[in-house]
């Protein structure tokens, strides 16, 4: 079960990459990231506590999974905010209100998905305070704060559920 774990980790992190194609629908990179976490989560609570190589494998594919899985996940809770699937959505490195966003969103979800497996909830708080007070004078822009709010908690949920699998099948 630790190398199935493992692959689906890994596919949880490359999905996005691989299916970000302009021909592919724009709901299938998430549902497939999804999809492939909610499997390695299944998988990695069947598993026996891992050593060695397995170890660092886990380790990296967690961090990956969290910082390139959630990459489609942010346009895609933006879309639902705005309750039109037809709209172009705004990517936040290239439009909207908030510049920097994708490059900041993988930053972090790998250093809150580190936090998790590293055990120490109290990097969750400070990634999340530098995050507010950097961007504190920009969320007065219109719609910059729906987006801030939106981008956060959809990357901090996703980064906490991979570094929660991986997580648990380091204890």
């Amino acid at each position: 079960m630790t190398i199935l774990a493992l692959v689906f980790l890994g596919i949880a992190g490359v999905a996005p990459a691989a299916l970000s194609p302009k021909k592919i629908p724009a709901w299938l990179a998430p549902v497939a990231a999804l999809v492939a976490l909610a499997v390695a989560a299944i998988a990695g609570a069947e598993t026996t506590k891992v050593s060695g190589f397995a170890l660092g494998a886990t380790a990296v594919l967690t961090l990956v999974a969290a910082a390139l899985g959630g990459l489609p996940l942010a346009p895609a809770a933006f879309r639902i905010a705005r309750r039109d699937a037809t709209q172009p959505t705004q990517q936040p490195a290239t439009g909207g209100p908030l510049k920097g966003g994708r490059i900041i969103g993988i930053l972090e979800r790998a250093a809150i998905a580190g936090a998790v497996l590293a055990g120490w909830p109290e990097g969750m708080a400070i990634v999340l305070a530098v995050k507010g007070l950097a961007r504190y004078p920009e969320l007065r822009e219109p719609h910059a704060s729906e987006q801030f709010i939106i981008g956060t908690f959809t990357s901090v949920l996703w980064a906490i559920a991979a570094g929660a699998i991986g997580r648990g099948m380091l204890s």
